[in-house]
């Protein structure tokens, strides 16, 4: 509205203006022209200024009207934010109430809860407390009726002690007869008693320590020969026979002469280069080898063969020979050790091991190969472990190294159990295996049960039948030392070493040995046996008493 204000009062300004304009014209005109043309500028003047006004007042008018429009939409912006603002604010006051409503109506649901759970304490405590006041007066009764069985016990107790005295004195009477009927006193009778009873008590736990034993050593012998046997019979290895000598068979007698050479040129060299002693003797078509270090025979042997099918014997070619079977040993060497490693299977082992493991190869043990042997322990105390429930992959390791040290004991000095194991822990096998490595002959005494296993292992593998072989002597040696530790108890009548020494009866006096001292014996034997000799498998002692009475009819 007041801009249509403004835009009319322009419009009179402006139209003023013009007949200010027009009047001076027209006075000017009047001077300078005719009164006609002063008319018609006039004229012309007012019809301009009359548009003029007409266009400013249209133009006033639409302004006017925008503006109108424009204030009527605002207006409508304005009802329409402020009804919006009154919507929300009505929204939020329902929900306001609503929460109120809610609240008031959990907090009147709690206190109501709360006051059903004090009501329901309330009738609690009051049948609680009628309970006490009936346990108080049993309480009463009970302590009422203590005090009058207390005052019977005083009574009783005074009468006790007149009869206790009273007992005492004919106990001492009752003694005193005794030791005049009988002649004792009561310390000699009471030591007489003791004795009887410790000599029964002694019989009857001898009888029953037995019992014990006899059943333990049933049990144990079933269990242990069931995994024994099972461990053995999944092994079969052929046994070696133990030597120092090697036989190579020649194409021709006449080989033998170029084998010496002139003047005995080639043998000199030969056994310079490889270490090893030629014997040729009379046996046609073969000479024998000679060496106590298997490894250095068998690259003799090699180097031999080669000069043999090459046909020239000389020194120098004695020596391309020898380097070429030395490179062929170390490659059957690794060539064996990795063959074992994957039939255990035990897992790698230290690269810079494998020839000496290899080396084992060409060992043997009485008589039985030592590479062969580790194999067998291996397999053996898996199957052991896997019986006993403990995981095999380390128990067969242990078992798989125990006699490494065998490869060295012509180069290092000490047993061969400690030498393996100072072999191992310095190319960084574990301490396990090392410890069971050391330990497999009691150089240390056992601690984990991987080296229990490893002996035993090593212990059936060595004295299962065929495996090992002694010589004469020491077998003839063996079996009198037993015969021996028998003989020298008393009441022994005869001893006898059979089948092989692994088992030996014994006969003794049936006068001077009863049942019991027959056990004691038997025990005692096959103990000074394990603590004195030395011997494959296990030895039996039987003890046989016998009573034989004889009378002639007439």
């Amino acid at each position: 509205m007041d801009g249509v204000l403004y835009a009319g009062i322009a419009a009179a300004f402006v139209l003023g203006l013009l007949f200010v304009l027009a009047y001076a014209r027209r006075g000017t005109a009047r001077h300078a022209a005719t009164g006609a043309h002063a008319d018609d500028a006039i004229a012309e003047t007012h019809r301009l200024a009359q548009s003029e006004a007409a266009s400013i007042r249209q133009a006033a008018q639409v302004e006017a009207d925008g503006l109108r429009r424009a204030a009527e939409t605002e207006a409508e912006a304005t009802r329409r934010a402020a009804r919006a603002e009154a919507d929300a604010a009505r929204n939020e006051t329902e929900a306001t109430l609503s929460r109120a409503r809610r609240e008031a109506s959990d907090i009147v649901a709690a206190h109501a809860a709360r006051t059903a759970r004090l009501d329901e304490s309330e009738t609690r405590l009051d049948a609680r407390e009628s309970r006490l006041e009936q346990r108080a007066a049993e309480l009463r009764d009970q302590a009422a009726e203590l005090t009058r069985l207390r005052d019977e016990l005083d009574a009783q107790a005074k009468d006790l002690d007149l009869e206790r005295a009273r007992l005492s004195t004919a106990t001492e009477e009752h003694l005193r007869e005794l030791e005049r009927i009988s002649g004792l006193t009561a310390d000699e009778a009471k030591a007489e008693l003791l004795a009887s009873v410790e000599t029964t008590a002694r019989r009857e736990a001898a009888v029953l320590v037995r019992a014990i034993e006899n059943e333990a050593r049933a049990e144990g012998t079933d269990r242990a020969r069931a995994i024994v046997t099972e461990a053995v019979q999944r092994v079969a290895s052929a046994q070696t026979a133990e030597t120092v000598v090697s036989v190579l068979h020649l194409p021709a007698e006449e080989m033998k002469g170029r084998i010496i050479g002139r003047e005995g040129r080639n043998i000199r060299s030969f056994e310079a280069v490889t270490g090893v002693n030629v014997l040729i003797d009379d046996t046609p078509e073969a000479v024998l080898l000679s060496c106590f270090d298997p490894v250095r025979r068998e690259v003799g042997r090699l180097t031999l063969e080669r000069l043999i099918l090459d046909g020239r014997i000389h020194p120098h070619r004695i020596e391309e020979a020898y380097e070429q079977s030395v490179a062929e040993v170390d490659e059957l060497c690794l060539r064996a050790a990795r063959d074992a490693l994957a039939e255990v299977g035990v897992g790698a082992v230290d690269e810079r091991l494998l020839p000496t493991i290899g080396r084992l190869k060409y060992r043997t043990s009485y008589g039985q190969n030592v590479l062969g042997h580790l194999v067998e322990t291996a397999h053996i105390a898996g199957v052991m472990a896997a019986e006993l429930g403990i995981e095999p992959t380390l128990v067969k390791r242990c078992a798989f190294l125990h006699d490494i040290g065998k490869a060295l004991t012509h180069e290092v000095e000490g047993s061969h159990a400690i030498v393996g194991a100072d072999l191992l822990r310095k190319y960084g096998e574990d301490e396990a295996v090392a410890h069971a490595v050391e330990a497999h002959h009691n150089e240390v005494q056992p601690r984990t049960i991987e080296a229990v296993l490893t002996q035993a292992s090593d212990t059936c593998s060595a004295s299962r039948p065929g495996a090992r072989r002694e010589s004469l002597e020491n077998y003839v040696k063996r079996l009198a030392r037993i015969e021996e530790i028998a003989q020298t108890r008393d009441g022994v009548e005869k001893v006898f070493a059979m089948q092989s020494g692994r088992e030996v009866r014994v006969m003794v006096q049936p006068t001077e040995v009863d049942d019991l001292a027959s056990a004691v014996l038997a025990r005692e034997i096959a103990k000074q046996i394990e603590d004195e000799l030395t011997y494959p498998g296990q030895i039996r002692v039987t003890v046989v008493r016998e009573s034989r009475t004889t009378e002639i009819a007439h």
